[in-house]
């Protein structure tokens, strides 16, 4: 055989000429939808006998009948053994899934398994560290949030950035998950221990005493400087491990079809791990009933705590390193695309000039503005009822368990909710239960002396129905903040205009994120040193959350009517896009055995299920 002709073409002519597989009787469009076809293999070429011809082949669900059979012979055909095209390549599969996916989809779990258990440790024992410390309550955590936690945040990035550009993207895993893991544990077996000698408390003692008590929370930040910096890191090991990290390496070697099928499962995954890791905590916060007199049982729970958080860690290197070293990664594209970079006065211009974009940002500042209003204030009250750090880790850790079962479970009914109720609803469910919870949770702290003997009949102190109704509040509010608001967000882009959608989105991660996550803080920050505490800013706060929650839902009213009208639209121009579809002009074969210019088919004249499926574009071949 001479040298082989690769053809491009999806149609090949049959072994042998005496076998034709276009007949010339019959007009293109009779053999094309021919309810029997011959089939023909693929065959080769030689490379000074037929040359190329352009074959115009449309998609399987363009204009051809869904129980008509086209067939496609298979052609790439090469003389050293390679696969041809069309034929299917025997991959190793488990339970369904290709092997090498499976492998890496299982690594991928585990890292997410591991990153979400220490998360949900480091996030309950820095509220304990923090709120129950001596000289210090939860009016410290509006401060460190805004003073220490925000520039901490953006040094990271701005370090993180400049690392990126000179280390491989290995390196540059590990250097910044080691630091986190060497600290965890070197504060419960070194810093803490030591913590009694290293913090200033005379001097923080004796500035208070000129400052006066309204000051006490950002004196707090000096005199307890360790934990707020274990405060800071735990916080970074949610935004930096879990975001940058993980995720940019999900989305590195995973591709788009594996990430529409397996990343749902990792959302349920997460709050598998928060439901072991809320046990994990209160085991460690129990211990101290085992111990003997004079023994720290807080210190305990710490090592035992910070020990498995570096135990995980050092799992989410090696589940990195396996997956690095076993399992082939898909290429990538090295086109970039270009992102649009919006300033923050763009960004504050582009969201006045847009409705829909201030709804959706009004969404998000409220959302975040609520959420904090109504935990610092709870977590001030649950230090009042639980001031042992133990017994405070002890309930956080019960927090945790219940939010993830309750998570878990939004997140099989948020499917339901949104074919069944639409996306309206679904969108005011986590402003209404904030709400409702809210004001039961505000009413309970006002109104505490003649709710007391009803109460007591259940053998409860208003003090305690409020922190059961906030960690209610919190747990609701919460769920439905992952199950439904968040795609409630996503879901709101989908219907814009490309131009829009792009700069909406940058707009509000610009702008929006960081006010929602920082205005409650400042607002706490001014009613503390305005009305001196935070229990007589209760008031005020309440007011301020009924305010900004009712804005919230006419803002949902208001973007679920522009987002109804948008889809009706694009249904409608997608409707219109149908009934207008017009067959392209396709070649019919000449005497000889090639392909001339032939007649265009009507769509109307030969089967009328080719209207009712979405056209398709032909192309050369």
């Amino acid at each position: 055989m001479e040298a082989v002709l690769q053809t491009k073409g999806l149609l090949s002519l049959p072994p042998t000429p005496k076998a034709r597989a276009l007949y010339p009787s019959q007009g293109f469009k009779q053999r094309l939808f021919a309810t029997k076809p011959k089939t023909f293999s693929g065959f080769s070429l030689s490379s000074n006998e037929v040359p190329k011809l352009p074959i115009l082949v449309s998609k399987p669900n363009g204009f051809l009948p869904k129980d008509r059979n086209l067939h496609i012979c298979r052609a790439e055909a090469a003389a050293d053994g390679q696969a041809l095209f069309g034929e299917d390549t025997d991959k190793p599969k488990f339970l369904g899934i290709e092997l090498v996916t499976f492998k890496k989809i299982i690594a991928l779990g585990l890292m997410f398994f591991c990153i979400l258990f220490n998360y949900t440790i480091l996030r309950d024992t820095k509220d304990v560290l923090v709120v129950t410390a001596k000289g210090s309550s939860a009016e410290i955590i509006p401060f460190l949030k805004t003073w220490v936690n925000l520039p901490m945040a953006i040094g990271f990035m701005v370090l993180y950035t400049k690392l990126a550009n000179v280390l491989s993207k290995q390196a540059l895993f590990y250097t910044v998950i080691f630091p986190f893991i060497a600290f965890f544990g070197a504060f419960g077996f070194v810093l803490y221990p030591l913590s009694s000698y290293i913090h200033p408390e005379a001097f923080a003692d004796r500035l208070l005493n000129v400052l006066g008590p309204r000051f006490l929370g950002p004196l707090a930040i000096m005199r307890i400087w360790t934990f707020c910096l274990f405060y800071v890191m735990a916080e970074l090991w949610g935004s930096v491990v879990v975001s940058v990290l993980f995720w940019g390496f999900a989305n590195q070697i995973t591709s788009v079809d594996e990430a529409k099928r397996f990343y749902p499962l990792f959302g349920l995954g997460a709050n598998v791990a928060l439901i072991f890791s809320g046990r994990t905590v209160k085991y460690f916060s129990n211990l101290r009933t085992n111990l003997g007199p004079g023994v720290d049982g807080w210190a305990v729970s710490l090592k035992g705590m910070m020990s498995i958080v570096v135990l995980m860690g050092l799992a989410i290197c090696l589940c990195y390193w396996w997956v690095n070293a076993y399992v082939p990664l898909p290429t990538r594209s090295m086109k970039k695309k270009e992102k649009p970079k919006m300033s923050t006065m763009e960004s504050l211009k582009f969201l006045v000039s847009s409705r829909y974009i201030r709804d959706l940002a009004t969404l998000v500042v409220a959302y975040g503005i609520s959420i904090n209003l109504v935990e610092v204030t709870w977590k001030s009250k649950l230090k009042a009822q639980f001031p042992s750090p133990n017994e405070y880790s002890a309930f956080m850790g019960d927090f945790s368990t219940a939010t993830g079962i309750a998570t878990f479970t939004m997140m099989l009914l948020s499917q339901f909710i949104f074919e069944k109720y639409g996306w309206g609803a679904a969108a005011k469910i986590t402003p209404t239960v904030l709400l409702l919870t809210g004001v039961g949770f505000f009413s309970l702290i006002l109104f505490g002396g003649p709710l007391a003997p009803t109460l007591t009949q259940f053998g409860m102190t208003p003090l305690l129905a409020a922190v059961y109704v906030g960690a209610m509040q919190n747990i609701f509010s919460k769920s439905a903040k992952y199950s439904l608001f968040d795609p409630c967000k996503e879901m709101a882009y989908i219907p814009l205009d490309e131009d829009t959608k792009v700069k909406g989105k940058a707009a509000i991660d610009v702008v929006c994120n960081p006010l929602g996550k920082s205005g409650g803080a400042l607002i706490q920050q001014f009613m503390i040193l305005t009305f001196g505490s935070l229990a007589n800013s209760t008031p005020y706060l309440g007011g301020i959350l009924l305010v900004i929650v009712l804005a919230w839902l006419g803002a949902a009213k208001s973007l679920d009517t522009q987002f109804t009208a948008l889809r009706q639209e694009e249904e409608l121009e997608k409707e219109m896009e149908r009934a207008a579809v017009k067959i392209p002009v396709v070649s019919q074969e000449g005497g000889n055995g090639s392909l001339s210019s032939g007649a265009a088919l009507n769509p109307t004249a030969g089967d009328s299920s080719s209207s009712s499926s979405e056209p398709s574009t032909p192309r050369n071949i």
